[in-house]
């Protein structure tokens, strides 16, 4: 990871080594805390965040379902997240910020009433989440071995860090099998989520996307959603089963890190002609138009820094 210069915590702006916690603090023995994926990208007009609003109300969101009290409103951290940038001086196209309340050193055992909440933004530079290649040629997904835990023992919507154990375990065991990323079915063997992503795919011109049943609502996948409307595209929110993904046209993944992120193989099936396809490259090109501020219909989405 690249070091920028701060990170805010608590309500300062500490140099980025300082940024520590005890080894007892207690989101690291029990796993409940909260995170966002929030990219600010460089546009002809600065650097401006991308639903900065959308992605600090979700935070907020998640801490409420999670039992935890942000200290701070939507707007203080909305006003962070815009100094964290101008501190840092970043020069780079793109930058990642991670929002993260979690619960502090003060309290052990389960019952975490009492435990101190701890809030803090970190911002730094950070090019193709799944590689500069794999955002041109596409890449290769497995589905994994487990599943995405049910509604009846965990809360998807909630972007909480202990939902991320299943998806980190799905990763590994993709990248282990040769493959760049993980593809998770829910527990009646329905496509989910990727392990940090959604799931797009294309037949027949016609848009298909997974219903967030039991998992996160994902911001990029209601703006991919729009686009496509706005572009004539018709688009489906339904159930999509593994062998529908093998006879695909296209498919590809979207997210804050993911971006537009092409898929060319799934389980060793090529999918469509095996590179991006057409309709992918489109959306592809469309979304970074809105991101760069190349798109004014959509320009009411970003914040100028």
């Amino acid at each position: 990871m690249e070091k920028a210069k701060y990170i805010w915590m608590n309500g300062e702006f500490l140099p980025w080594d300082d940024a520590k916690v005890h080894v007892l603090t207690h989101t690291l023995h029990y796993g409940n805390g909260v995170i966002e994926g929030t990219k600010a990208y460089k546009t002809d007009k600065g650097y401006a965040i991308f639903r900065l609003d959308d992605h600090t109300k979700r935070l907020l969101e998640s801490a409420k379902m999670t039992l935890m009290k942000i200290p701070y409103s939507v707007e203080e951290l909305n006003e962070v997240q815009c100094e964290l940038i101008r501190k840092n001086a970043f020069e780079g196209d793109n930058v990642y910020l991670r929002p993260f309340a979690f619960l502090g050193y003060g309290v052990m055992g389960l019952y975490h009433k009492d435990a101190p909440v701890e809030t803090a933004i970190a911002a730094w530079e950070w090019g193709a989440y799944l590689g500069e290649e794999g955002m041109r040629r596409g890449i290769r997904l497995k589905i994994a071995s487990m599943t995405r835990p049910a509604n009846t023992s965990n809360m998807g919507k909630a972007k909480a860090t202990a939902n991320y154990l299943n998806s980190q375990m799905a990763k590994f065991e993709a990248v282990e099998c040769g493959y760049d990323e993980a593809l998770l079915l829910d527990d009646q063997g329905y496509v989910a989520e990727a392990s940090g992503a959604c799931f797009f795919m294309v037949k027949d011109g016609e848009l298909i996307s997974p219903p967030n049943d039991n998992s996160l609502a994902s911001i990029t996948q209601k703006t991919v959603i729009e686009m496509a409307e706005k572009m004539g595209m018709p688009v489906t929110r339904r159930r999509i089963t593994r062998e529908e993904i093998y006879v695909a046209d296209e498919a590809f993944l979207t997210g804050t890190a993911a971006e537009i992120t092409p898929i060319r193989e799934v389980d060793a099936r090529i999918i469509g002609a095996g590179e991006r396809g057409p309709i992918t490259e489109k959306i592809q090109s469309g979304y970074f138009d809105i991101v760069f501020g190349r798109n004014l219909d959509f320009e009411h989405y970003l914040t100028y820094v």
